[in-house]
């Protein structure tokens, strides 16, 4: 049976050892929560790290037999592992540089390779357990590299991945030395997921700008294989919290706080510490509406609670001694025997006394520098059962997207959250409730149940359209039924593409000669009375005509714009302008002059920007640059942008290999079909075909085609066979793949 693997860094419990006894607590986290009730089925399995280094063998054994029973499995990490990949690269490498705190990023080759190292042990324990058809679920940006290392082992599983912190934008990631592995890493996967379409923005970015992929939709195509990247924000189980926050214990705790605190309006701050959380920036603004607004002391208190994380760290130490510098300072400036302005914990709570702060907090204070999603905020809301109470926001937190009815701030804008302390404090019951209640049914219907569910749903969907897209090698077996096809047709029309089909690719496009071996193919193929070959070409006519004007074929030329049939002259289909021509050589001229080896062909109805002489990686750099630039021109014009083989095209919208194809088929009888093409243009082809055509695809990239051949060679050899076979000549030859 097809079962589920999550892949996490931790399980989701915490293993504590004391006086030799194993103690296992399940953890609170909103991942462990949503996916409980999915990795406890059947043969289904949680895989990670559970949270203590432990050398002893015996031990180990002992805990994975505990775990066995809840459906777990652990991977042991040593302390040097959890130093130099956990703390290390996975904290101080990706955490910095992802929420745009670059200056605080180490660039260490050490900490690189035990990051790769600790990604290929988690590999290596998966797939002890994981067969060909399960579906892997990996999380998060300790596991960048995993999904690619388990594609290699596993390549028809279905692999998804998603990260819970920000993707950056492509100038903070290319910062990265590591940056193409990290990206080639994560398009293991068929389901890219992120909280935001922000992120998923930067993801495609990245991969288009750094590893030269393009993508539509949201999917990029790798040549090999098509992945889809979508964005899923994360929910809270807001039942659970809405339930706790209901309970006896909960009421009883909320009134003997207030009764400690004693104001009349409570703010709310809670957080891990993290620079990345902007808590002196809080602060600060905090002390300033105690400046502006007098009226308030006495009657305002801001409980902060600080959950202790990684203090160890340096960055972590400065930044403790900062957050307890200015609370002192701030209570020492404004209080008095009565009153505290600040009440400072630092240390972590049960929810039961969580959901108590949250109820009787008149405003909950969430301002983030950055962070991926922010449940805190969430929690807050599903904590209201009076409806009563004012959320305010940072713009830089994901759930900022879904929360629109929060009192949305920068907080780089010290001023703006003023204000917003002193709105949300002023603001009429009749409006909190209405925010409150917008944002509660919000969060009810897109819950952390919804979130696994869409997210598997999605990856399911995407199995499927893979699947659609792929297509079989042309083997023996299948050549064979096409070649007792096409010997028992008397009419067959055969579609061929020039380049990249019949000949391989030059770095010169006039190179690409036709050879005397090929001629000499094509020339039995179209002496033969039942035959009717249409060549298929994006190359300008004169070209075409010159090379094979005088075979006994039909030639397409220009994606379609030229028609020539056997025994006639070059026509048109339709009438076009090609006014645009200048305007658009001008940018390409720029190009050219930025990139050596580069070089503009034109033809009478397209422009074409060749990059295929150009240094590895920058000509895949500047043709992201002008696709992109041609996409933006061309979206209110009748213009087309083509992103070929090593060179990007841009023609008349009207113009297409499919309809001159269109043209071939309604015009001549046919009982056998056979189309050969190779890259994403000659889709058009392969979409006009009828249902019983052979449709061939070079290389194995996803395509509507039913088969693929690897190479010309391959071609060449399939069309002589076929030449052979009807001859009744014997043949050895057999098809290589």
């Amino acid at each position: 049976m097809a079962k589920l693997i999550i892949v996490s860094n931790r399980l989701p419990v915490k293993l504590q050892e004391k006086d030799g006894k194993l103690k296992y607590t399940p953890s609170e986290g909103g991942l462990a929560t949503g996916l409980g009730s999915i990795y406890k089925k059947k043969d289904n399995l949680w895989i990670g790290w559970p949270g203590l280094v432990i050398d002893d063998k015996d031990k180990q054994e002992r805990i994975i037999e505990d775990l066995r029973h809840d459906n777990m499995y652990p991977v042991f990490l040593s302390e040097t592992e959890i130093k130099e990949f956990y703390e290390g690269f996975s904290n101080e490498t990706l955490w910095p540089s992802f929420h745009y705190f670059s200056q605080y990023t180490i660039y260490e080759q050490d900490l690189w390779e035990t990051y790769v190292e600790v990604n290929q042990k988690y590999c290596d324990e998966i797939l002890k357990h994981a067969n060909p058809n399960d579906t892997i679920w990996v999380h998060d940006y300790q596991l960048l590299l995993l999904p690619s290392m388990l594609r290699k082992k596993l390549p028809d599983s279905t692999i998804g991945f998603f990260q819970h912190i920000p993707f950056p934008s492509y100038e903070i990631f290319r910062l990265l030395p590591w940056r193409r592995e990290l990206l080639e890493g994560m398009l293991g996967s068929d389901l890219v997921g992120f909280h935001t379409y922000d992120d998923m923005r930067h993801f495609l970015s990245s991969v288009n700008r750094i590893l030269g992929y393009g993508g539509m939709h949201g999917w990029i195509n790798t040549g090999s294989r098509s992945i889809l990247v979508d964005s899923f924000p994360m929910g809270i189980d807001y039942e659970k919290y809405a339930t706790v926050a209901a309970s006896e214990e909960v009421l009883k705790l909320e009134q003997e706080y207030r009764k400690n605190i004693g104001t009349e309006h409570i703010i709310i701050s809670i957080d891990r510490l993290d620079y990345s959380k902007g808590i002196p920036q809080r602060l600060l603004a905090f002390e300033m509406f105690l400046e502006q607004y007098p009226e308030f002391h006495d009657k305002v208190t801001l409980v902060m609670l600080v959950v202790p994380s990684r203090d160890a760290v340096e960055k972590y130490k400065e930044l403790k001694e900062e957050v307890d510098e200015l609370v002192g300072r701030i209570n020492g400036k404004y209080s008095h025997i009565n009153w505290n302005p600040i009440q400072y914990f630092y240390r972590s709570y049960p929810i039961e006394t969580l959901s108590a702060f949250y109820r009787m907090a008149n405003v909950a204070l969430v301002t983030p520098m950055r962070d991926g999603m922010n449940l805190v905020c969430k929690e807050y809301v599903a904590s209201k059962l009076d409806q009563k109470g004012v959320l305010i926001l940072s713009e830089m937190a994901g759930a900022s997207k879904e929360l629109s009815d929060a009192l949305l701030i920068n907080p780089n804008d010290i001023n703006q959250m003023v204000a917003a302390l002193y709105e949300a404090l002023t603001m009429t019951e009749a409006e909190q409730h209405q925010h409150m209640r917008n944002m509660q049914e919000t969060l009810k219907r897109y819950n952390i149940h919804h979130w696994v569910g869409l997210f598997m749903d999605r990856l399911s969907y995407v199995k499927i359209k893979q699947m659609s897209m792929e297509t079989s090698y042309l083997d023996e077996a299948t050549f064979q039924e096409m070649s007792d096809s096409y010997e028992l047709a008397s009419s067959r029309l055969i579609f061929l593409e020039y380049d990249g089909v019949l000949t391989n690719y030059r770095n010169q496009p006039l190179l690409a000669r036709p050879d005397e071996d090929l001629l000499e193919l094509l020339e039995s193929l179209c002496n033969n009375a039942k035959n009717r070959v249409v060549m298929i070409s994006s190359r300008e006519k004169g070209n075409m005509e010159d090379w094979l004007g005088h075979l006994n074929l039909d030639i397409v030329a220009e994606h379609g714009v030229w028609l020539k049939q056997r025994g006639s002259g070059w026509k048109t289909m339709m009438s076009l302008m090609d006014d645009w021509k200048s305007d658009i050589r001008l940018i390409m001229e720029l190009y050219v002059d930025r990139t050596p080896g580069s070089f503009i062909e034109e033809k009478e109805y397209s422009l074409v920007w060749h990059y295929r002489r150009v240094e590895t990686g920058l000509g895949e750099l500047r043709a992201r640059e002008l696709v992109n630039h041609l996409n933006f021109l061309a979206s209110n014009s009748n213009l087309q942008v083509l992103d070929g083989q090593m060179a990007v095209e841009i023609k008349a919208q009207e113009i297409s290999k499919g309809k001159a194809t269109t043209h071939w088929l309604n015009l001549y009888p046919h009982e056998f079909v056979l189309a050969v093409g190779d890259d994403w243009g000659d889709e058009e082809i392969f979409k006009v075909m009828p249902r019983n055509a052979y449709t061939i695809k070079i290389g194995n990239s996803y395509s509507i085609a039913k088969y693929h051949l690897d190479n010309p060679a391959e071609v060449r050899e399939m069309l002589s066979k076929l030449i052979k076979q009807e001859l009744r000549e014997p043949s050895n030859a057999k098809m290589t793949g």
